[in-house]
């Protein structure tokens, strides 16, 4: 969910809606409505929630908000291997309303403890989640990407904006198209609109190259949105394996004050609970952010599991205030297919989801700012796995964003299986190496550089001892450095001092390599966990476990 700016606690923080238009109004159903409002909840429970009424009903979009990005962004999305869905969840980190206005800072302050309106918050995807549904109907897999994972961000139209955390691709696109927007005549709640849309057109498209799956709907919300939900159907219950607490204390921490087991919460106690990311530590790694997306995703399931098991869609009265949220608070894509989504909604029925958070290859710090360095290509193959695609050929394009590791002792060439689809620049590449990390020679790291599909130039040791890694190109190279800048997490300037059509990568002696795809995991069973041998960020969350209220740390 949403969260202020910080510096990192055991996670981390830091940062800031689209062309939407109004689907005309027809009659609706109590149902019908329920289906519709439960999909704002937390941005995710959205889709989990609401696919147990949308599998019997053929409407979706009457009143809501949607916006028209899909039909952009598919257009060179990765291609499906089968007839899934794939559903991007999007939690907006914005104190704002849908035209652009700050909330009220008081209420922000002392429901939300969520700091000032004024001087906290932005743009930034704070959560970002990807729900499988299979084309058989089985188990639906939703997997959380860590806002802070250091990766190639798009723009809205699929241009690069450089390596910068997955959240601020939104802002960034947004902030970027402002300006024309301005010259064109826009202004208030139309600039806010379109701006919003490229905001989410760039979510989507830096989604698609990490992941290497295509998005088919989005739905986005805001922390008012999430409120809103909560207060509607409040009470709810959550479960924590320790007492906690998080004290907020001149707009820092989440208010959250919760014992061991079972704790009912209303809407201003259940935003703690799913902010919360101070004094999280399980022992195992999962502290501050990571720790929280656990929170959010037990949140969704006991979200699930209240709604079936209290019969709110009886209640004439909670539907009617969950509607008007939606309408108010949620924007969905205008090119959901209720009827191919009914055949694919059994497997949310019951609850009928699993979530993992993604994981990373450690902690470090790019541009003054925290960041967990990942590597695209591994993390493809995860989420290929997951989602049962076992043995799936390798990224149908390039491997952008894959950052070298601190948390890796030693350097592995990638492996140089195949090449990127997308044909890379027959550009000749010239490695010299200043490191003394094990495994790690100019030799090696040009040996990568070829399976990437670029030429072996000149290799040999780096003059001078840089410390840091550089990658440096000549006229004509411009792309291909961009591609093997992204490699090492670093940025390709022009050098007057290297030859046509060359990039010069220049080792520096802080490299320690970069992260090798692991072998692929062996195959799940049918019936089995399909994470249960892929590295992921802590344990999984069921959201059939415990009864429905899944117990977390």
């Amino acid at each position: 969910m949403a969260d202020d700016d910080e510096q990192r606690d055991g996670g981390r923080a830091a940062g800031r809606r689209a062309a939407q238009t109004k689907a005309p109004a027809r009659r609706s159903s109590p149902v019908l409505i329920a289906g519709r409002v439960v999909a704002c909840t937390v941005g995710f429970t959205v889709f989990a929630a609401s696919g147990v009424v949308w599998y019997e009903y053929t409407a979706l979009t009457d009143g809501m908000t949607t916006s028209g990005v899909i039909a952009e962004t598919k257009k060179d999305a990765p291609k499906h291997l089968d007839n899934s869905v794939n559903l991007l969840l999007i939690g907006l980190d914005s104190r704002k309303n849908m035209d652009g206005s700050d909330l009220d800072p008081q209420f922000v302050q002392d429901e939300l403890h969520a700091g000032h309106s004024s001087d906290v918050g932005g743009y930034n995807t704070n959560s970002l989640i990807l729900l499988h549904i299979p084309a058989n109907g089985g188990k639906a897999q939703a997997v959380s990407i860590p806002r802070d994972d250091y990766v190639m961000t798009y723009n809205g139209d699929g241009t690069q904006q450089g390596m910068h955390k997955i959240k601020e691709a939104y802002g960034i696109a947004k902030e970027k198209v402002n300006p024309g927007l301005v010259a064109k005549g826009l202004k208030g709640a139309d600039l806010e609109k379109a701006g919003r849309d490229a905001g989410r057109a760039a979510t989507i498209r830096t989604v698609q190259k990490f992941l290497d799956q295509p998005v088919d709907h989005i739905a986005e919300v805001n922390l008012m949105g999430f409120y809103d939900i909560a207060k509607a159907v409040q009470p709810i219950q959550v479960c924590l394996t320790h007492d906690t607490k998080d004290p907020a204390m001149e707009g820092q921490g989440s208010g959250a004050d919760f014992k061991k087991g079972i704790n009912t919460l209303n809407a201003s106690q259940a935003l703690a609970f799913v902010r919360q990311r101070h004094n999280l530590d399980d022992g195992k790694g999962n502290t501050g952010d990571f720790a929280r997306t656990h929170r959010q995703q037990a949140f969704i399931s006991s979200v699930v599991h209240k709604l079936k098991q209290d019969g709110i869609v009886s209640d004439i009265g909670k539907l009617q205030a969950l509607f008007g949220v939606v309408q108010k608070d949620l924007v969905i894509d205008n090119e959901w297919n209720v009827l191919d989504f009914a055949q694919q909604a059994p497997a949310l029925t019951g609850g009928n989801v699993e979530f993992n958070t993604l994981t990373f290859d450690g902690f470090g710090t790019k541009n003054g700012q925290d960041v967990n360095l990942v590597t695209p290509s591994k993390i493809q193959k995860v989420v290929k796995q997951l989602f049962g695609y076992a043995d799936a050929s390798a990224p149908s394009a390039p491997a952008d964003g894959e950052s070298d590791s601190p948390a890796t002792p030693a350097a592995t060439e990638p492996a140089p299986t195949q090449a990127p689809a997308k044909a890379a620049s027959p550009a000749t590449v010239d490695v010299f190496n200043a490191s003394t990390a094990a495994g790690v020679s100019s030799g090696a790291e040009a040996k990568a550089l070829v399976a990437m599909g670029f030429k072996e130039g000149r290799t040999g040791s780096a003059a001078g001892k840089p410390k840091t890694t550089t990658v440096t190109y000549g006229k004509g190279a411009k792309d291909a450095a961009d591609q093997i800048a992204a490699r090492y997490g670093v940025t390709a300037t022009e050098s007057s001092s290297a030859a046509a059509d060359h990039v010069v990568v220049t080792l520096g002696s802080t490299f320690t390599g970069v992260a090798s795809d692991k072998p692929a995991a062996p195959s799940a069973p049918a019936t089995g966990d399909p994470a249960a041998n892929l590295p992921m960020q802590g344990p999984g969350v069921d959201a059939q476990s415990d009864g429905g209220i899944p117990c977390v740390f």
